[in-house]
């Protein structure tokens, strides 16, 4: 069976065997002379070994080891060629472009550079160089502390710290959509959320561990007072983007005034949480009426007044009179006011004076640079006309006061 196996099989040396019917065939005869010849075989392999050209001509008729009649074999060689291949290249020629680099810096060049640096780089440097290392060192830090794993599993059952992180990332994103005109109302909504899960949620939530009270009313007291501002669009023209108008409406503080803002809007949250005594230490009952006068009235000086502006004013921010009804009867400028007031009643729910203070200070210096801006526009497009309500109104925020 061994010698049957190799005719039948073999690669390499094709043959056609004619053999009859008979039971007892035998292939022993050959046998010896295949032992005999192992070694002379085995010397000239390679030597006597050929591809067939046309190995459709081989047969096997009659063979009663095959299960058919005939069958084609394809020869191949036994030892197929090895593709290898030797570069007589130097080292120097395959290296990596940060080798090259960094063989191309010489001592002199180094030299030359580190000459040109002028004191602020060296400043600028080192403060970077000084924020990477301590953020790279509180970063080590907090991941290998059992306690940052602990707070954050915990506080999962209380308030959800990586849904207000993935709504604070997906604000970005919208807004980044929002200044190109891009983005949908769903993604505006989207910003207002962001912004005020991270004023009024995520600040007491992050001292407290948990959330209750005042933090979820005034959660939805901002979305409906900041509604009022943006439904005039919507109202008006069926969306919520800015129509084509004259840029010298578009008054605005300069830059780093209006970043400062903000930053100074959502420091002073924060200090409120860290300020005012834990959530479920706060009083309730009849001593939280006066708050809910002052959310009142809040919503109703931001209705009344972004009404009557809209009233008298064409695509929003062109005025085509001055404004002498409803909360401009009393101060200048009333959206300015309630939006002061609505701070001014979050921080006191939280009874947390001291960032009351600080808040009204903020809102104060921003408003009153804006309002001068405005201002300055009214008399330019209406004159005497708004000097004269000027004189007759004469605070700007707070009546009686200022």
């Amino acid at each position: 069976m061994e010698a049957k196996s190799m005719f039948l099989h073999s690669k390499t040396i094709p043959f056609c065997s004619f053999c009859t019917d008979r039971p007892n065939f035998s292939l022993r005869p050959f046998r010896k002379h295949l032992q005999g010849n192992s070694i002379n075989q085995s010397s000239h392999l390679h030597h006597s070994l050929k591809p067939l050209k046309n190995p459709s001509n081989l047969c096997l008729s009659q063979n009663p080891f095959s299960s058919s009649p005939t069958r084609t074999r394809r020869s191949t060689h036994l030892l197929p060629p090895l593709k290898c291949s030797y570069s007589s290249t130097s080292s120097s020629e395959s290296q990596t472009p940060l080798l090259k680099l960094l063989k191309n810096i010489s001592f002199d060049s180094f030299k030359d550079t580190l000459f040109k640096l002028t004191p602020f780089d060296v400043i600028k440097w080192s403060g970077i160089f000084s924020i990477a290392i301590a953020a790279t060192k509180g970063t080590v830090n907090l991941l290998l502390s059992p306690f940052f794993w602990m707070y954050f599993s915990w506080t999962w059952m209380f308030w959800p710290w990586f849904l207000a992180l993935s709504i604070g990332v997906y604000g970005f994103y919208c807004f980044r959509k929002h200044l190109q005109g891009e983005a949908s109302i769903f993604e505006q909504l989207a910003i207002v959320t962001s912004v005020f899960s991270w004023l009024t949620l995520v600040p007491p939530a992050h001292f407290n561990g948990f959330l209750e009270g005042w933090p979820y009313v005034f959660f939805f007291v901002y979305h409906y007072f900041f509604f009022f501002n943006v439904s005039v669009r919507k109202r008006l023209y069926g969306d919520y983007y800015a129509r084509p108008h004259d840029p010298k409406w578009d008054v605005s503080p300069p830059k780093w005034l209006r970043l400062l803002f903000c930053a100074g809007v959502m420091a002073g949250h924060w200090l409120a949480a860290f300020e005012g005594p834990e959530l479920h230490r706060i009083p309730g009952g009849w001593s939280n009426v006066c708050i809910w006068v002052l959310i009142l009235v809040t919503l109703l000086v931001q209705y009344n007044a972004t009404l009557y502006l809209a009233k008298y004013s064409e695509k929003v921010v062109v005025p085509t009179a001055v404004v002498q009804f409803g909360p401009y009867r009393w101060v200048r400028h009333p959206i300015y006011s309630s939006t002061m007031l609505l701070f001014a009643t979050y921080f006191i729910a939280l009874r947390a004076p001291l960032s009351l203070l600080f808040i009204v200070a903020v809102c104060s210096l921003y408003y009153d640079q804006k309002a001068k801006q405005e201002e300055a526009l009214m008399v330019e497009t209406f004159g005497e006309r708004y000097v004269e309500y000027a004189s007759k109104v004469r605070y700007k925020f707070i009546p009686f006061i200022y």
